[in-house]
């Protein structure tokens, strides 16, 4: 967008030019808890005053093992788990497939259409998107097979999410087999592939197939986890307890800093020194995470994205009824999305995508496109955005809908 931003406070953005906006987007989805939240801003200060670097791996310290200790408690399972931190998303699936293959032995990572796992050379192989993620970039890591996701407005009619794991399951004992896959990578939602919920009853048959045949079943709650969904984990809502799970983006109020979260034996079969990074888990990162946590808990954000979420389903639905632009209205909490098409049909419609986003922007809202036709507009909204200006935002987004269908 043609703006550049000089500050922001919870749901607002206000650019050079002194322009406020009303943020709907998060930063993809990374300022949950709000821009300039001051319990982060006073957490940061502090560290700062204290030190910035060490290198975990060398002189250890206190607030990565917090953070730690914390991912562990919330993370789905009955059982003792172990967390390990590092800068990005793409870092911490990078080596949940790193540790998946320590501890099974396997070489060969299942991921799904629609995917968006990063940009590195393992997660660009694991990634579905070919424009602009993959073009051009190649060779990718091998061993990396892909299966139909579960989506049920482009499934066929009536495919329920139990009919769709057992398509998706058929396919890679086929052409995988089972007993050479390491682990099965999945978003709960999918983010940059068009926040595409499955059917119920994927997740879990997924995450039973892995149990029955040794693999490991990795959630990649990078976008998804941390109260975004309504719960602190999307996996939650079937009650999926993954092997290996990763989170980022929300995690740390805006620095950078990712984890991966799992069960003890299998966190403790990769050998000394064999995961971690120079930057991994630093120490201003890891106070500002801890910070944020604390608000997550303190401002009841799950049951704020719950709310979130019931007001822009009502007003998103509302607007589909009277657009047949709007092909479906899907997500959880306050992930949602509306699939644009050419009214009577179910091709997607792009350009109309980017009529909206441009035409919100002039009116000042930030939304996002995705998905992988780009025809997607999803809502991000920060988790502490008051309602009365989270309805202003809709207003805005369902008269630049109506403006853009009607030129």
């Amino acid at each position: 967008m043609p703006i550049y931003v000089a500050s922001g406070s919870d749901a607002i953005m206000v650019d050079v030019d002194g322009n406020q906006l009303i943020d709907l987007g998060s930063g993809i989805a990374v300022a949950g808890v709000g821009h300039g939240a001051p319990a982060i801003t006073e957490a940061v200060s502090a560290q700062v005053a204290r030190f910035t670097h060490t290198c975990f791996m060398v002189n250890p310290y206190e607030g990565y093992v917090a953070v730690c200790e914390r991912l562990n408690a919330l993370a789905p399972g009955d059982g003792p788990k172990k967390s390990a931190l590092f800068n990005s998303g793409a870092e911490a699936v990078e080596n949940a497939v790193k540790i998946a293959r320590h501890v099974t032995g396997r070489q060969a990572v299942v991921v799904f259409d629609h995917a968006y796992h990063g940009r590195t050379n393992l997660t660009m192989a694991l990634t579905a998107k070919t424009l602009p993620y993959r073009d051009g970039f190649g060779p990718f890591a091998p061993e990396v097979y892909r299966l139909p996701m579960s989506y049920p407005y482009r499934d066929p009619t009536g495919m329920t999410g139990e009919e769709a794991a057992t398509r998706a399951i058929g396919q890679m004992e086929r052409q995988v087999g089972a007993t050479r896959v390491a682990c099965m990578v999945i978003e709960p939602i999918q983010g940059e592939g068009g926040f595409v919920v499955p059917a119920p009853g994927f997740l879990p048959r997924l995450a039973r197939w892995c149990r029955d045949h040794g693999a490991l079943f990795v959630a990649d709650e990078i976008q998804t986890g941390l109260c975004r969904t309504g719960t602190w984990f999307a996996c939650e809502h079937e009650g999926v307890v993954p092997d290996l799970l990763t989170t980022a983006k929300a995690l740390a109020g805006g620095f950078p800093l990712s984890a991966v979260t799992g069960r003890s034996d299998i966190m403790d079969s990769v050998h000394t020194g064999g995961i971690g990074g120079t930057y991994g888990g630093n120490p201003v990162a890891c106070a500002a995470a801890l910070a944020a946590l604390r608000m997550m808990d303190d401002l009841d954000l799950v049951g704020a994205a719950r709310q979130i979420g019931e007001l822009m389903a009502g007003r998103l639905a509302a607007l589909a009824r009277n657009q047949a632009c709007i092909g479906d209205v899907r997500g959880r909490g306050a992930m949602m999305g509306i699939e644009l098409v050419r009214p009577g049909t179910c091709d997607p419609d792009p350009d109309l995508a980017t009529q909206v986003v441009r035409a919100c922007y002039e009116q000042g809202v930030v939304v996002l496109t995705c998905g992988s036709y780009g025809n997607v507009i999803r809502l991000l909204p920060p988790l502490v955005i008051e309602h009365a200006l989270l309805a202003e935002g809709l207003d805005v987004l369902a008269e630049c809908v109506e403006h853009s269908t009607r030129s």
